[in-house]
């Protein structure tokens, strides 16, 4: 037998010596704590007994307990269960090690249900991301998302805490990651989604609020829509080479997660055009189901390591589920059934778009040297043939002929 096992007799074997162990028992030990059916109903018989105020229910052990306390809860038990005798409920005595530990075993009992616990409910939550996945919904899941975190948080109040997320320390084991089968259809979406946002680069303040780029499936998608919504937070023209120019300045194309030709195909504005909301929304959803699997294959590996006090438990199966929660509420902003969060009562206005623009290119430009800001020219003294227009590009190419230092310096990044 397992320990646990050995728990739950022990904390029987304690209450049919001490029924007044109940007291203390019943507030938080409930039967379905129980891994057994028939330590189950002996329990529930027993509550049942001490809430019919049964008169050996208040024994407290010090002396013989009537014998009918024993028959009485193995004649209630057995009408929920078969197979109960009274020589089994002999057996759950003699392994009562000491009946006035009742407390220490019944929290034993209750630490098993927890991990016992969260491991079902963790698994039932990756069974319905699974068949929303292939039927195209997230009812399932948010529901089975939903009735996991009440269980968590029901279950660290009976264990005596508050359910409180815990980031778990670095040093721990995680479970080893198993890459989730990407639909073609879904791949596909989101290309269709990227294509009329290049297209239609306004489009992006209707969907920049609930749509990020961890939603896309595809790693080359994160990358060109980063792109796109740096191009669009700057003010800059949104286009194919401008694209195409920034994933390179994000180092896409050299890690090989794009190449210049799936860039330039992606955000053809001629190849697409439809509703960029629908299939952002499409792609939320599809992102949502994708992060229940893994917020419950790693609840699930928590809950399956029983050196896990129940405390961290709790708080990282919580902290696990973090992510889950942040996409299911962008998805409800997507549909319309939650409203964006608006700005707080005495927060400070956003910086005017003219102002938060300037405030992004100037992040963007070259900084000179100490060297170079030294031999700079001064405004004055820079010939008007050399001046720059205001949001224009100089065309002639003699600022190029300086010397090799303020040649670097002055380069664009």
């Amino acid at each position: 037998m397992t320990p646990l096992v050995h728990a739950e007799q022990a904390v029987l074997g304690a209450v049919f010596l001490a029924p007044g162990q109940l007291d203390r028992l019943s507030p938080w030990l409930r039967p379905e704590h129980f891994s057994r059916p028939a330590h189950t109903a002996i329990y529930a018989a027993m509550l049942k007994l001490r809430a019919d105020e049964h008169p050996a229910s208040n024994e407290q052990g010090a002396g013989p307990v009537p014998m009918s306390w024993m028959t009485d809860t193995v004649a209630e038990a057995s009408k929920h269960t078969r197979g109960l005798t009274a020589s089994y409920a002999h057996s759950l005595v003699s392994a009562c090690p000491r009946p006035e530990h009742a407390v220490v075993y019944g929290r034993m009992v209750l630490e098993g249900a927890i991990h016992r616990s969260v491991a079902q409910h963790a698994t039932r939550l990756r069974q319905a991301a699974r068949a929303d996945a292939i039927r195209g919904g997230t009812e399932e899941t948010v529901h089975h998302a939903e009735v996991l975190s009440d269980v968590l948080a029901d279950l660290a109040r009976r264990w005596g805490g508050e359910p409180r997320p815990v980031a778990p320390p670095a040093s721990a084991p995680s479970p080893a990651a198993h890459p989730q089968p990407v639909d073609e259809k879904l791949l596909a979406d989101e290309e269709f989604l990227l294509g009329c946002l290049s297209a239609r680069p306004q489009k992006l303040d209707e969907v920049v609020g609930w749509l990020h780029p961890g939603d896309f499936a595809d790693g080359g998608h994160q990358q060109i829509y980063r792109s796109l919504g740096a191009l669009h937070h700057r003010g800059e023209p949104i286009d194919q080479l401008t694209v195409l120019w920034e994933t390179q300045r994000r180092g896409a194309l050299a890690n090989r997660t794009l190449d210049a030709g799936r860039v330039l195909r992606i955000c053809d504005p001629s190849a697409f055009a439809g509703s960029a909301e629908y299939v952002g929304e499409q792609v939320v959803r599809a992102s949502l189901v994708r992060t229940a699997t893994a917020s419950a294959r790693q609840v699930r590996a928590l809950a399956d390591d029983e050196s896990l006090a129940p405390g961290r438990l709790i708080g990282y199966a919580l902290h696990a589920l973090g992510p889950l929660e942040e996409v299911r509420q962008r998805w409800r902003i997507a549909t319309g059934t939650e409203p964006e969060p608006h700005r707080a009562a005495g927060q400070p206005a956003a910086d005017p778009p003219a102002a938060r623009i300037e405030a992004a290119r100037s992040r963007s430009r070259p900084h000179l040297t100490d060297s170079a800001r030294a031999t700079a020219p001064t405004p004055a003294s820079v010939p008007l043939s050399h001046a720059v227009p205001t949001g224009g590009v100089r065309h002639d190419q003699s600022h190029w002929a300086r010397s090799p230092g303020t040649e670097r310096a002055a380069r664009p990044c």
